[in-house]
């Protein structure tokens, strides 16, 4: 007799069979959410990576930098003591981040192209500081404003910024599609939970772990987040110290030279005035007139705080005064007066355009009024956008046959000084006295300026 089937059984059968599927399928999808929140967590850690080796080589690079421009700006040795390390850290960074890279072939002609950069960069500077030691100043800033410095440091920025942003985007994705796939398996563990109540338990189970891991991978990437942001602080605010810091020193360096210098013009006018041979104490005058024009471009320089521009027309008014009041002690009568346009000019150039007018000056009351004092007029005028002309004229007798009176070595000095500042001095006979000419071209990329 054959045994009846339960009407039930093939619902039972397809119930089991639903269940089964379902719970297969939440096992399955379970796993694979498992297996790529595991990926994605590797992933993490390998972008965290890729940006802190991004970031570290940029900060390792600004370092390098602000090393570099401190020693070519003062010529101290101590401004390059985090050269080394900056540039070694950079470096390595460079090499870290071309590894982290392979993992992304996205990136890697970036990587390539950054690594070149940095190596380029990195020649730059220790070209400039080469330079600088050898005591070729002139040549290393005219490579430095070449700024080919500062067009590799802005390319190099502008990799860094696409590895971040690169790195960013990658987390970011990652954090959308964990988000997605939490979704999606929160409606398959709904779908279940109608089929079989054992199947949603383990669903259930499934999900809260698989949340858990999604949770976990988004609290690390936002502790990474807040890790990068603190150290990137950090760094900026240890940059902004160490820039007061040089700003501070070369201040005080300056405020040093000024003062040493001021001491050595004391000496030298007081061993001038022990001497009596009136040719040794001449010579002495005039070197402490010079060693006073050094002395008060140092002296700008730490008044107003800027170490690498002098106000030419303030410096010039306080130097010619000081001359003025030396010739009034040393008995000459007759006024030295002045007419100068608000002028610009980097530091070096001011020391050398200083000791030119004050040869000139000291020369147009040494020899153009020999029967007595007469008037000095001095004058500074802008003619153009990258023009200035300096004139130093007096209405004495006149140059004669242009043969240097006294030892000629402040004709040697007028002419060397004009020389470094690419002019020269031209002597102009007028119908009563002599006029002096200096002609100045400043183009933009010298780094003078008109104000």
């Amino acid at each position: 007799m054959a045994t009846a089937k339960s009407p039930r059984t093939p619902r039972t059968i397809a119930l089991l069979a639903a269940g089964l599927a379902a719970l297969l399928a939440i096992v399955i999808t379970t796993f694979w959410l498992s297996e790529r929140a595991q990926s994605y967590s590797s992933s993490v850690i390998a972008v965290r990576d890729l940006r802190v080796s991004a970031v570290e080589l940029r900060n390792g690079l600004l370092a390098a930098e602000s090393s570099q421009r401190g020693y070519l700006y003062s010529g101290n040795e101590v401004y390059l003591a985090p050269f080394d390390s900056s540039k070694a850290l950079s470096q390595r960074e460079a090499e870290e981040l071309n590894e982290a890279l392979v993992d992304f072939p996205d990136l890697q002609a970036m990587g390539l192209q950054l690594s070149t950069l940095v190596q380029a960069k990195v020649a730059d500077m220790e070209e400039t500081i080469a330079l600088k030691r050898e005591g070729r100043d002139e040549e290393a800033l005219d490579l430095f404003l070449t700024n080919r410095g500062k067009l590799l440091m802005d390319q190099a920025n502008l990799f860094v910024t696409g590895v971040v942003d690169a790195a960013d985007t990658m987390l970011v994705d990652g954090a959308r599609e964990q988000t997605e796939n939490a979704e999606w398996m929160r409606w398959v563990s709904i779908a279940g939970a109608l089929v079989v109540v054992l199947v949603v338990a383990g669903a259930v189970s499934a999900f809260r772990k698989t949340t858990l891991e999604v949770m976990g991978a988004r609290d690390e990437v936002r502790a990474i987040n807040e890790s990068l942001e603190r150290r990137v602080e950090e760094r900026t605010s240890a940059l902004k110290s160490a820039l007061e810091r040089t700003e501070l020193l070369l201040k005080e360096v300056n405020h040093r030279i000024a003062n040493s210098l001021a001491l050595v013009a004391s000496l030298v006018r007081m061993q001038g005035s022990t001497n009596k041979d009136e040719a040794v104490k001449a010579a002495l005058g005039e070197t402490q007139a010079r060693i006073s024009a050094i002395a008060s471009v140092h002296k700008r320089l730490y008044e107003s705080g800027e170490v690498g521009f002098v106000e030419l027309d303030a410096y010039l008014s306080g130097l010619l005064d000081s001359l003025a009041a030396s010739m009034r002690a040393d008995g000459r009568d007759g006024l030295l007066t002045y007419e100068l346009q608000p002028v610009r000019m980097t530091t070096d150039a001011s020391i050398n355009l200083g000791i030119v007018v004050t040869e000139l000056v000291t020369n147009a009351y040494k020899y153009a009024y020999p029967d007595g004092g007469g008037d000095i007029r001095v004058g500074m005028h802008r003619f153009a956008d990258d023009q200035v002309e300096i004139v130093v004229e007096d209405d004495g007798v006149g140059r004669g046959s242009a043969t240097p009176r006294g030892t000629g070595l402040g004709t040697r000095i007028v002419k060397a000084m004009a020389t470094s500042l690419g002019s020269e001095v031209q002597y102009l006979d007028r119908k009563r006295g002599t006029a002096a000419r200096l002609s100045l071209r400043l183009p933009r990329s010298d780094g003078a300026s008109l104000t």
